[in-house]
């Protein structure tokens, strides 16, 4: 049996990367493959791009690069890359290009097709991402988890499932610097509380106070750690009957407030925590000094829904004495401008600042026309991500480490299930077409039916084990967080 076994193998390589076919035809166009692979920019520690031959039929693709060569053999037009040789070869040709030419059969005769490249940049992108998987419903749901992904290969872990705490809800994981071992997320219905991994610490926090319309929402990590900037929301959500947002989510009230992580305190200013405003998504840019948000007029909700259009804002803080400037200035001028903005992040070079511009409100991951936009904050202008954006929905996005790289959740494959895709930009702004995060299967996408919800970019693996975290939720009375005293 043994022996079978490695026959078998030995087979399956042999075929997989057999020699390419000489092609009988030439045709003046490029190949049709899902994921669409033609043109992008990726890492050179990125995992095989699997895809496959839109209409399928046998099929070789031959890669090229940095002095390697190779073929793949598809019967059914599907490529499974292997491992070994991608990675040999995305290391030749690291800054340089990979050619991919496609030859396949058709009426007996074999077909060959314009080869396309695929750039490979010569900086690398953090290993892990971490997502929320969920059913794209609306209030309801059965089962959920946050995830973490190796993008060196298609290992796929869970930090927590909701199975593990009576299927309750948890959201809105957090990263400080993009660091595996400084985490938080919200555990939502059965359990609930905030989950704060700190080193070896682990803490279960009560976040609702006296002093707050809600318990901690949206966060954003200080880059010291000592401090997460929150916003407070009283939330509600509507369906439409006829349009094309098929859901709104609004806040009839929010504001700003910053934790105080070694003193479980809250404090605020007056600017950011406003009866006269919403406020909400804040954002600590990477020095620390200033805190991004977005800010937009009270009026009647639901009724003005349509009405409510945030700016992006900013204050300055001082961490020594948990202070705030006395001054707000505006980046993005919804009253100017007449759109939405929603979800800013700040490049970890604190060069660009990137953010999601809607019609109307601020939650955009619904609303059709949501784009991605980026603000240069040396020169402070601003411009669409028309290399990135779609006819759909782009929505939540966050930086690699050493700001070269994005990912962002769209749901331009159906228009239904948001999926992550990845984008380099280089120091001068240019911005590489964006790539699908491979899977080993390239049909994975086609029957998986769930969302990739609040993509982030982590250095590494979060090494708590779930059980830990789970009892943690489930038995730990948890910390009461104090407003801080004036």
């Amino acid at each position: 049996m043994k022996m079978k076994y490695l026959y078998i193998c030995v087979l399956a390589v042999l075929v997989a990367c057999s020699s390419a076919p000489k092609a009988d035809k030439i045709v003046d166009r490029q190949p049709a493959i899902f994921p669409d692979y033609v043109g992008v920019t990726i890492p050179s520690n990125m995992a095989p791009l699997n895809f496959k031959l839109v209409g399928g039929g046998d099929a070789y693709a031959t890669f090229a690069g940095g002095g390697e060569q190779f073929s793949v053999h598809g019967s059914d037009g599907s490529f499974e890359i292997p491992g070994s040789k991608w990675k040999k070869m995305l290391k030749a040709a690291c800054g340089k290009e990979v050619t991919v030419s496609l030859v396949s059969k058709k009426e007996g005769s074999w077909i060959g097709y314009e080869p396309f490249k695929m750039l490979i940049a010569a900086e690398p992108i953090d290993g892990y991402i971490a997502y929320r998987l969920i059913a794209p419903g609306y209030s309801l749901w059965s089962e959920m988890g946050i995830y973490q992904r190796n993008l060196e290969s298609y290992d796929q872990t869970a930090v927590l499932e909701n199975k593990m705490s009576d299927n309750g809800c948890m959201n809105c994981h957090s990263f400080c610097m993009q660091n595996p071992d400084k985490m938080l997320f919200h555990m939502r219905a059965k359990y609930p509380g905030t989950m704060l991994i700190n080193g070896n610490t682990i803490e279960k926090l009560n976040t609702k106070t006296d002093k707050t319309i809600s318990a901690l929402v949206y966060p954003s990590w200080h880059p010291s750690g000592k401090y997460v900037a929150f916003s407070v929301n009283k939330t509600n959500q509507a369906f439409h009957l006829n349009d094309r947002n098929r859901i709104e989510v609004f806040d009839e009230a929010s504001d700003v407030v910053v934790y105080d992580v070694d003193k479980h305190e809250i404090v605020t200013s007056d600017l950011i925590s406003s009866k006269a405003a919403f406020e909400t998504f804040p954002t600590f840019a990477p020095d620390g000094k200033t805190l991004y948000f977005c800010s937009s007029d009270t009026c009647s909700i639901p009724k003005e829904y349509k009405k409510v259009k945030y700016s992006l804002c900013s204050i300055s803080f001082d961490p020594a004495t948990r202070s705030f400037g006395t001054t707000v200035d505006t980046l993005y001028n919804a009253h100017i401008d007449g759109h939405s903005a929603s979800f800013p992040r700040v490049s970890p070079d604190g060069r660009y600042l990137m953010f999601t511009l809607s019609g109307y409100g601020n939650f955009s991951i619904w609303h059709k026309d949501a784009d991605l936009y980026l603000i240069d904050l040396t020169s402070k202008q601003t411009r669409p991500l028309n290399e990135v954006n779609s006819k759909d929905v782009e929505s939540y996005h966050s930086w690699s480490s050493n700001s070269r790289w994005f990912v962002f959740g769209s749901r331009r494959l159906d228009g239904l299930y948001t999926r992550p895709f990845i984008a380099y930009i280089g120091k001068d702004g240019k911005v590489g077409k964006p790539f699908l995060i491979p899977q080993k299967d390239p049909d994975f996408y086609s029957r998986f039916m769930k969302s990739y919800n609040i993509p982030e970019f982590v250095k590494g693996k979060v090494k708590v084990r779930s059980r830990v975290l789970a009892l943690k939720a489930r038995n730990d009375k948890g910390i009461d967080v104090k407003f801080a005293e004036k």
